[in-house]
């Protein structure tokens, strides 16, 4: 067929804007600009007690533990040779051996990243757009910030360790807890706990000194408690949780009560304990067919946010667990390198790091194409977008070289290249079959052990 024939064919709108170019630069300098040596440095003051630089700097260590994220080599001794070769650029030039890598890690504390991880977000929230979740409409009118808490636990390490080797349980490196924002798409502030057994609520009394007035605060049922709830008071906070049966409602008075035929609604003002930590609720029933979903909730004025509003609002809870899925699947947390809890936690907060970097590019690509930021997927998008970061770095490296031979040369457009660019199509996400898989669990998780209960380990801090 002669081809010509196509020349007069209009392609459809909906084909047409699948094979848009989306342009992929602009991560390294995301991440680049907000993280410099004057933020490290000024990290490095705040936190550093004894702590010596060397030649593994701080700033250094933060710049290789990204480089691993971004890169994901096949261990630890394959990056640090390209850092000491100076092979790949994306690595910072360190001419030390892998032993000073090794002891770095275990003689540095891991507060230095997380210090590092709440200085950079402070930094870099001002340029992330508040995009996400649009579909929730006039709430965020009434709720400047809508956060989401969840912890999750660290995968288990390998047994590298010769004290690990005659261990039976699984061992796992921590834990961490998240404060999603579900306007800006990032995790706002990250808890990271050495022991896998500390309780939950612990960590997250932490993440709530960060929290502005006003905001309002998601959780499932472990953070629907008395206690939790008069810390939220007590800071200026809302809370919407699951219900927990735990916690017995008196005096009942119904508010209101609405029907859309088969699913019920009551809205219901509730009172929880007595004497000086008595406090009133309200308690939000759907009853659909023979199931029952139940909400509590701070929130005592209708107008402020309505029971349909809150059931409305509740669902994007489980953005958290996307955060936890692309720490874990896309940017490789499932692999810890090293079996120490300070090097585990540079990881973490690295890929945390790196995570928000990526947040922001998915919502500034999505604005430019004029979709929602949720129809991108960042198990396709996140991967691409670290290669075309890597080979920026290769290309601006072989320029300054150039330049030192030649003299000053004309700096070339990096949009030309293929792996600048990619289409639409090739990053949305995809509609979900019918058959689902099942999820990944190993039988002998059930019998999981801290590392820092591990005899003979010597416990970090």
């Amino acid at each position: 067929m002669d081809w010509r024939f196509y020349q007069g064919v209009r392609m459809p709108a909906a084909k047409r804007a699948s094979q848009q170019e989306v342009d992929l630069l602009g991560l390294t300098e995301l991440i680049h600009h907000h993280l410099t040596k004057s933020l490290s440095r000024r990290v490095y003051r705040s936190v550093r007690t004894v702590e010596r630089q060397r030649k593994w700097a701080f700033h250094q260590m933060a710049q290789f533990w990204i480089a691993v994220t971004l890169r994901a080599p096949e261990s630890l001794r394959q990056a640090l040779a390209c850092a000491r070769t100076g092979k790949e650029g994306i690595y910072p030039n360190v001419s030390a051996a892998a032993e000073a890598f090794f002891e770095k890690c275990h003689d540095m504390t891991w507060r230095f990243f997380q210090a590092l991880h709440q200085d950079f977000i402070a930094s870099i929230l001002p340029e992330a757009p508040k995009v996400y979740a649009q579909e929730l409409g006039d709430i965020w009118r009434r709720f400047p910030h809508i956060l989401v808490l969840d912890g999750s636990k660290c995968d288990a390490i390998r047994r590298r360790l010769k004290l690990l080797w005659r261990e039976k349980s699984v061992v796992l490196p921590g834990n961490i807890s998240a404060l999603y924002d579900l306007g800006k798409g990032i995790c706002r502030h990250l808890a990271f706990s050495p022991n896998a057994a500390e309780h939950e609520l612990k960590r997250v009394e932490v993440l709530l000194e960060q929290v502005p007035q006003g905001a309002l605060l998601m959780g499932d049922r472990l953070y629907a408690l008395m206690k939790f709830i008069l810390l939220l008071q007590a800071r200026g906070l809302w809370g919407l949780f699951r219900r927990n049966k735990l916690v017995k409602f008196h005096h009942k008075q119904l508010l209101s009560r609405t029907q859309n035929g088969r699913v019920i609604v009551e809205d219901w003002l509730v009172s929880v304990g007595s004497g000086p930590t008595k406090m009133r609720l309200r308690w939000i029933r759907c009853f659909r067919q023979s199931s029952c979903f139940e909400l509590v909730t701070t929130v005592l004025d209708p107008r402020q946010l309505s029971a349909a509003e809150a059931l409305q609002v509740y669902p994007c809870r489980w953005q958290v667990e996307r955060l936890f899925y692309d720490l874990k699947e896309v940017l490789n947390l499932h692999r810890f390198y090293a079996a120490n809890p300070n090097a585990v936690a540079m990881q973490i907060y690295a890929a945390a790091i790196v995570h928000t970097a990526c947040r922001i590019a998915q919502a500034r690509l999505a604005q430019q194409q004029g979709i929602a930021p949720e129809q991108i997927s960042p198990a396709k998008l996140y991967p691409q977008l670290a290669a075309a970061s890597c080979y920026t770095v290769h290309l601006e490296l072989y320029h300054q070289e150039l330049e030192t031979m030649h003299g000053l040369l004309a700096r070339p457009s990096l949009s030309k290249f293929q792996f600048a660019t990619t289409t639409l199509d090739s990053i949305m996400v995809e509609k979900r079959k019918r058959y689902r898989r099942k999820k990944r669990f190993h039988p002998q998780r059930r019998r999981w052990k801290s590392l820092t209960h591990i005899t003979g380990f010597k416990k970090l801090s």
